[in-house]
């Protein structure tokens, strides 16, 4: 098999993953190496940077050969596909070579278990080490830490990569133990512990030797399959939320469930992903890492899973009307946030700006405020905004009606598609 064959091959089986960023991390030009990597810059495959540049990463897998059967995964044993490896030396040269014709600026590196974790591990440390010390490659580089790898193993390969991450995939024990039996709960957040401990540890010590070593110094993130098994909204933002305060993780990804194979315990083949759904859970990982909301806040036993037709903050707003409306004049910045189409820049803008004098509808709209949301919850100098008209009964069509008109296409698709199935 030739190199093109194994690229093809390769590339295809890493489109599942989505936790693919290169932000957070920034390192210049050095003397004797090529090139670097900008914390404004963030793309997965192909994206756009904070200047309007199109970037790219290479995002490929190491090899799609694995000796774990995980009942959703296409590079499972049991499935039939075409399986192909890079040796160390072939992806190594591979990057740089794509680099220098300026098809990519940095690498995205996972890969199948190819004997065991100790083993995939190694080749993964091989490849950065050749690119970073033998080629001089000063890019950004996002490496999956295999769960079960020794320690040891995913210290070194913490000191190569700027960003490590560990895909938890299904949301509990439960899940894994019926989809993916080699897989334990233990296994997964071993190695997300490691990296915080060892993260912290290298920041104490950059502060006394400026030059030491850099370990993950984008963080890590993770990755949660949406759909596969029955866990709810409420589940999956709890699970999310103790991560992010456990694990000092960046990000949290979540994927719609991909039907690729059929079995009784996943989704028909002929199921739609779930795109509408995992729209939602980002918008309410928004809401926790940026907004001072609580999981327990956005769902509870008794709704447990997000509505459709709204999005989680508008839905927080409908359902604890005794929090509105709200005096733009007067609130403080975490009652702001709470406002539906009011965001943290625009609630900073407010403050700002209401020193000098009255606030009128227009400067809010003027300020960035989506006063299409805005509107129902808020009084500008103890009034409400000229010619509206909603009551109890009619906010939440409204609501749903400006909802349709700002969804991302394929979740807009699927919102049509639950009005037709109800």
């Amino acid at each position: 098999m030739d190199l093109l064959e194994k690229l093809t091959i390769l590339t295809d089986a890493a489109k599942y993953d989505a936790s693919c960023t290169s932000s957070g991390v920034s390192r210049g030009f050095q003397a004797g190496k090529i090139g670097n990597t900008s914390s404004s810059v963030a793309g997965c495959c192909h994206s756009f940077s904070a200047d309007g540049r199109c970037i790219s990463l290479l995002k490929v897998l190491m090899t799609n050969c694995c000796v774990y059967d995980c009942k959703y995964c296409v590079n499972r044993r049991s499935n039939d596909t075409r399986r192909a490896a890079f040796t160390p030396r072939e992806l190594a040269e591979l990057t740089i070579q794509f680099y220098r014709r300026n098809y990519i600026e940095g690498l995205f590196l996972s890969s199948g278990v190819l004997r065991d974790p100790d083993y995939t591990t190694q080749r993964m440390i091989e490849t950065l080490r050749l690119l970073r010390q033998e080629y001089g490659f000063n890019g950004y580089i996002h490496a999956k830490a295999i769960p079960g790898a020794n320690p040891e193993l995913v210290r070194q390969l913490g000191f190569l990569a700027d960003r490590l991450s560990v895909n938890i995939e299904l949301p509990s024990q439960k899940g894994l133990a019926a989809l993916a039996p080699d897989k334990t709960k233990a296994s997964i957040l071993s190695p997300m512990r490691l990296i915080r401990e060892q993260g912290q540890q290298n920041k104490e010590e950059l502060v006394k030797y400026r030059h030491a070593p850099a370990f993950a110094p984008a963080g890590q993130s993770t990755q949660l399959i949406v759909g596969a098994t029955d866990d709810s909204d409420r589940h999956i933002l709890h699970l999310t939320e103790s991560l992010y305060s456990r694990y000092r993780l960046k990000r949290v990804f979540y994927s719609a469930y991909v039907p690729v194979v059929e079995n009784p315990l996943l989704p028909a083949l002929h199921t739609k992903p779930p795109l509408l759904r995992e729209h939602r859970l980002y918008q309410a990982d928004w809401l926790l890492r940026f907004y001072g909301f609580r999981a327990e806040e956005l769902l509870d036993v008794s709704h447990p899973n997000f509505d459709p037709m709204l999005d989680p903050k508008c839905y927080w707003a409908i359902t604890h009307p005794e929090q509105f409306p709200v005096e733009i004049m007067s609130a403080d910045l975490d009652r702001l946030l709470r406002v539906p189409g009011i965001g943290p820049t625009g609630a900073r803008r407010i403050l700002s700006a209401r020193r000098t004098g009255l606030l009128r509808f227009g400067d809010l709209h003027k300020m960035g405020i989506v006063l299409k949301r805005a509107q129902f919850f808020i009084l500008c100098g103890g009034r409400m905004r000229e010619g509206l008209r909603f009551s109890a009964e009619t906010l939440t069509r409204q609501l749903q009606a400006v909802e349709r008109g700002s969804l991302p296409s394929s979740a807009a698709q699927q919102l049509s598609l639950f009005d037709a199935t109800g």
